[in-house]
């Protein structure tokens, strides 16, 4: 990384980790949509595997029901591992840009309307591993986990301390499942390894500064003003691959 490259990466992990202090998420998804814009789907996973695994496991190390959120959730994060390693059989640059640019326009109408919706216990043992596959394909063509595991997830109707340290749980094993995906494939190698942990430092710049801001900002405010950002890149992304298959 050199020059404005670097810069662009520094102010996308800081604008990232900004994101995922004020709403706890979002650090993956930011950084993706941004990345993109000059790089491909799975070159800017590579970049952000160090800061989505340490930030996630902090997330993760946080709560207190470490173990009957993984006992509940076991088949869905083994799921995740199995969707992002087949995810290579059905990825392709052609059509990578067009899936993530319909994740972001989804994850964030769902976020700007508020639907919720609901998953009932009985239904978890095949909805939960669905969930986890379908997840673990999205992570493993765009690099974004967040989809459809963290609606998923808030349909469980957990606790908020509970849904946070899941997301991380379900996060964290797709950001591992992703590296050695991208490990396998020759895309996560030493180079790509040091420009992720370098990536840290601006994403835990970027988290302090969304903490701080937390405390001054309606945390409804700044979710929409995400949302809405969210909205914008995917329909860009969206329509950058149309005009390029359809030109």
């Amino acid at each position: 990384m050199a020059g404005m490259d670097t810069l662009f990466i520094a102010l996308v992990f800081v604008l990232a980790g900004l994101v995922k202090g004020v709403t706890g998420m979002g650090l993956p998804t930011v950084a993706v949509a941004l990345l993109t814009l000059h790089m491909s789907p799975l070159e800017a996973a590579a970049l952000l595997i160090v800061p989505s695994s340490i930030t996630n496991v902090w997330q993760l190390a946080a709560g207190t029901a470490l173990y009957p959120l993984w006992r509940r959730l076991r088949w869905l994060l083994l799921a995740v591992c199995v969707g992002t390693g087949c995810a290579p059989l059905l990825a392709g640059a052609a059509w990578s840009g067009a899936v993530l640019g319909v994740a972001l326009l989804a994850y964030s109408v769902l976020g700007l309307t508020g639907w919720r919706m609901r998953v009932a216990p009985r239904a978890e043992r095949w909805a939960g591993p669905l969930a986890g596959a379908a997840t673990g394909i999205m992570a493993g063509v765009t690099g974004v986990f967040v989809m459809p595991v963290a609606p998923y997830l808030q349909a469980l109707n957990l606790d908020k301390e509970d849904l946070i340290q899941a997301m991380g749980m379900a996060f964290t094993v797709s950001t591992l499942a992703l590296a050695a995906m991208l490990a396998a494939r020759g895309e996560w190698h030493v180079t790509a390894a040091g420009q992720s942990l370098l990536a840290l430092v601006p994403a835990f710049a970027g988290m302090q500064l969304g903490q701080w801001l937390r405390g001054r900002m309606p945390p409804v405010v700044f979710r929409r003003c995400f949302f809405i950002a969210l909205l914008a890149l995917g329909a860009h992304q969206l329509a950058a691959w149309l005009l390029y298959e359809f030109r």
